[in-house]
């Protein structure tokens, strides 16, 4: 896997391999079909943004991705997530709809400076939710250091880090020397 972003005169150039594509697109996938898990609540309410859950996600990926707003305080963090839960959510479904299209697109891709801002909520999305099921922490660098290729753990790692170059290279061709 050598594909990437570079920088371009129209903003920036998506340079990614059909193995790639693939890849992102069924972690778009997973990450679509755990976002319809979210409660959506009354539909009336949905349109105006507001969401009738108030509590956190059961799952840890979802607690990640929704987090708290007040963690010292249960209900304020309640009215946060019930006026905040269903805008965000619908972000991170235009988001993963847009990176979708453009990953199927062939060949190289330009993507506007709106677009590769979606690129980069999405892969820090699938980041974060990559690293809450793995339960990295700041200090797990060692933790995998030595890690056997036939253990599971391996291609979720090595996942990650892919993903972690693929931000970092769309970050630095937005905002890099």
């Amino acid at each position: 896997m050598g594909g990437g972003f570079k920088r371009s005169s129209t903003g920036v150039r998506m340079s990614l391999d059909r193995v790639e594509k693939a890849v992102l697109a069924n972690l778009i996938g997973q990450l679509r079909q755990l976002l319809e898990e979210l409660p959506k609540g009354d539909p009336g309410l949905a349109e105006l943004g507001i969401s009738e859950s108030t509590e956190a996600p059961g799952d840890p990926v979802l607690a990640r991705l929704f987090p708290d707003g007040y963690r010292e305080d249960g209900a304020a963090s309640g009215e946060f997530r019930r006026y905040t839960e269903a805008s965000l959510r619908e972000g991170k479904e235009r988001d993963s709809e847009l990176v979708l299209r453009t990953l199927n697109e062939g060949g190289d891709v330009s993507l506007d400076p709106d677009q590769a801002q979606s690129w980069l909520r999405v892969l820090n999305d699938l980041r974060l939710a990559l690293g809450t099921r793995l339960e990295l922490g700041e200090d797990d660098h060692d933790r995998f250091r030595d890690l056997d290729e036939d253990d599971p753990e391996y291609t979720m790692i090595v996942t990650y880090d892919w993903l972690t170059q693929l931000q970092d290279g769309l970050v630095h061709c937005l905002w890099g020397g």
